[in-house]
């Protein structure tokens, strides 16, 4: 018998009754971002979830929810072994030794194991991301710098299909957003139009934007299980224009702001670095598909959104992170000055 989306359901041959067994999910991570949001939502369908985590980050987070098991990945997974689990999803891992570890002391204790990656791993951003196409190649492991981010995950991505065929789901976020996004990409936007005033917009505002919410994401992951499902998934937001998220801003603040578009070659003229310059701005033609990720495979297999004026709410709900962003506003008032 195949899994429901909710519970496994076995017969009891002897009572001749069906029984729901609750699934248990083990965690790599959990308590920061995206590890938080797949703990909350597990939680809300009644997993059973353990996580497994230095204990650092967090540290109450889930107490008397989950169980917590300590330990860390670098150096020894003795703490789980000799355990089972329906399923373990891995937020956590960003090199290639990491995930070898993992699967070493894990693979032959879960029945499903799901794997966060990143479009990141695409070879070539300039064309819209699908599923299938050529990945980066690490070729120096030893390589930490931010730029080989992408291939290190496809080299993580290879550990874990190679071991476990079929038992692995690759899920490949684009840009997440929503509560606790330690950085402030998203949340930039309505916190800056809520203090009103002239607001700089970076390019085109017919330029593409694609993002996820956090929560819809930690669904989704949750959904593969449920189903399980095997296979490789890019999982993103429909595209908009960036103009439909500076106006649902506009809308969601009420706010009267006074909106300059700069084109993105003023902007890279200006010494603005493109990824860094502006929250969300791209600016680099060789990453033009970026936004344009083909979600077609997500969407079959039950990816599903909130609307976008609830993650706008969330945002500003939310307290500032810890990392703000270098854009700030005697940046964006000079550029505004200078570019006049």
């Amino acid at each position: 018998m195949s899994r429901s989306v909710i519970d496994w359901v076995c017969k009891d041959e002897e009572d001749n009754v069906n029984v729901s067994k609750q699934l248990h999910v083990l965690v790599l991570g959990g308590t920061k971002f995206v590890g938080r949001a797949v703990s909350e939502a597990a939680l809300e369908l009644g997993y059973r979830v353990t996580l497994f985590n230095r204990g650092l980050t967090n540290a109450d987070l889930f107490d008397g929810a989950v169980e917590k098991v300590h330990g860390d990945r670098q150096s020894d997974l003795g703490s789980l072994a000799g355990r089972t689990w329906d399923a373990i999803i891995d937020v956590a891992a960003y090199h290639p030794t990491t995930v070898a570890r993992s699967l070493e002391a894990l693979a032959d204790s879960v029945e499903r194991y799901l794997f966060v990656s990143t479009v990141s791993v695409y070879a070539d951003q300039s064309i819209p991301p699908v599923e299938g196409a050529p990945v980066l190649e690490l070729e120096d492991p030893s390589d930490e710098t931010p730029l080989r981010y992408g291939a290190r995950k496809a080299a993580c991505e290879e550990l874990v299909t190679t071991r476990l065929g079929e038992r692995s789901t690759i899920v490949r976020p684009g840009l997440i957003v929503g509560p606790h996004d330690p950085t402030e990409r998203f949340s930039y936007w309505p916190r800056r139009i809520a203090e009103g005033g002239v607001v700089l917009a970076p390019g085109d505002p017919t330029d593409p934007l694609q993002f996820i919410d956090v929560r819809d994401l930690g669904r989704f992951m949750l959904r593969l299980v449920q189903d399980n499902r095997s296979g490789t998934f890019n999982a993103t937001g429909a595209t908009m224009d960036f103009a439909a998220l500076v106006e649902a801003c506009r809308r969601v603040c009420a706010s009267d702001v006074e909106v300059v578009w700069v084109p993105s070659q003023k902007l890279l003229e200006a010494g603005l670095t493109p990824w860094m310059g502006v929250p969300l701005w791209i600016g680099d033609p060789a990453w033009k598909g970026a936004n344009r990720v083909d979600i077609s495979r997500a969407l079959q297999a039950g990816l599903e959104f909130r609307d976008l004026d609830d993650t706008i709410k969330a945002a500003l709900d939310s307290e500032p992170p810890d990392q703000r962003t270098t854009f700030d506003s005697s940046i964006e008032k000079s550029l505004l000055q200078s570019l006049a």
